[in-house]
């Protein structure tokens, strides 16, 4: 991963190398998962491995979901661009989907993708 598509990740009190061996150690664990929002979010072919920097991209993306469910479960107050940050996400995952069983699962792999990727990002040193 090359530190010029970290800035996708520059979210504020995160170190961007601390960034960087934190999701190269979530992408040993969960590229798979990143390859199925990456056909979702990016429309890559499932037989195509994933582009450069797409990780970083879809990370970020993860984390506004993380940050959106906050906000949705009133962890956090409504800022000026929830709604619409809530209708980008949903319009996004949810494009050629049939079911809301479909749109829950890959909500809940981008979920779960930032809770790790946080997780590990507070383990490191």
């Amino acid at each position: 991963m090359s530190a010029a598509g970290l800035y996708l990740l520059k979210k504020p009190g995160l170190d961007d190398e601390k960034i960087k061996q934190a999701l190269d150690m979530l992408l040993i664990d969960r590229k798979n998962e990143f390859r199925e929002l990456s056909e979702v979010l990016l429309r890559t072919p499932k037989s195509m491995d994933l582009l450069p920097n797409s990780e970083q991209f879809i990370l970020n993306f993860c984390l506004d979901v993380n940050e959106a469910f906050k906000t949705w479960s009133g962890q956090m107050d409504l800022s000026i661009n929830s709604p619409q940050k809530a209708l980008t996400i949903l319009r996004q995952l949810s494009r050629d989907k049939t079911t809301m069983n479909q749109l829950a699962h890959f909500l809940n792999i981008s979920y779960t993708l930032a809770d790790e990727f946080r997780e590990i990002y507070r383990r490191l040193k």
